[in-house]
Parts: C-alpha cells; structure tokens; sequence
C-alpha cells in the first residue's frame, strides 16, 4: 500500500485524482502498477485500478488474475468493481471508503451481490488515515485553486 500511496502522490501532482494502484502476483512479484490517468489520458475509464489491470493482464498474457491481489488506495467505484470482479483478482486490499461511489462495501456492495460470478476476498482499511489524508488535501488543494 505503501507503493500505491506514492503513484497516488505523483498522481495528483500531475494534476490527476490521486489514487495509486499496484498488482502482485502470489509469490508477492509486482506485476503492475498505475495511477489515475483520466485527464492525461482523456478517457473515463482511465482509474488506477483499471490500468493496474490491463497492465497486469499483459505482462501474464492472460486476463484472469486469479492468483493476484490489487492494492488501491481508494474504494474503487463500480466500473472498476466491475473490472476487478470479471479479473478474477484473488485479493482486493484498498486504503479509503468512497462515500459517494464505492462499490465495494460503502454505496453498494458489489462483490457479494447476486450478479456477481466471482467471489472476491477484500480487505479495506488499509492505511486508511494515509489515504484518505491524500485525497482530502488534494481537493482542498483544488478547492482553493479555484477560488
């Protein structure tokens, strides 16, 4: 998480919501790593945890990641639940809740739902004063940009 902390730093010095992810493999190999690109990149689906993936599912040429555990510093939204769900990821570990998107266990819980064929072990709360301490500066940061 430590790692995702510091994407996430240079995320949001780049100008983009600082949310950093990393993938490891089971023998603990970093796999992948990204940090939000929305605005570099021009594309909604352009989150941490959906690079982190692509990235990931590339180097294993495979895109089930069924050994692997994600870490991201925020409750990733629904699309990225999506993601994560249809990836076949092992292990979610992630930082800060999303209040008002997070569909992991906040807004909905989208792993233990019906519509879900996967079953997704996750753990939350992971440095979560750290994350959640990031995100919060930054906006206030951005708040006062354009004031």
């Amino acid at each position: 998480m430590n790692y995702a902390l510091e994407l996430a730093h240079k995320a949001g010095e780049a100008g983009e919501v600082p949310v950093g992810a990393v993938i490891i493999d089971s023998q603990g190999n970093l796999l992948s790593e990204a940090a939000n690109q929305k605005e570099k990149n021009q594309d909604p689906t352009a989150h941490a945890e959906i690079e982190a993936i692509r990235n990931a599912s590339r180097v294993k040429q495979n895109w089930c990641l069924q050994d692997c555990t994600l870490y991201v510093t925020l409750e990733p939204c629904p699309m990225c639940a999506g993601a994560i769900l249809n990836s076949r990821l092992s292990l979610l570990v992630y930082g800060a809740d999303e209040p008002k998107s997070g569909a992991i266990r906040t807004v909905v819980n989208l792993p233990d739902s019906e519509c879900s064929h996967h079953r997704l072990q996750v753990l939350a709360g992971i440095k979560e004063a750290a994350c959640r301490q990031q995100l919060q500066s930054w906006f206030s940061r951005q708040r006062n940009k354009s004031k």
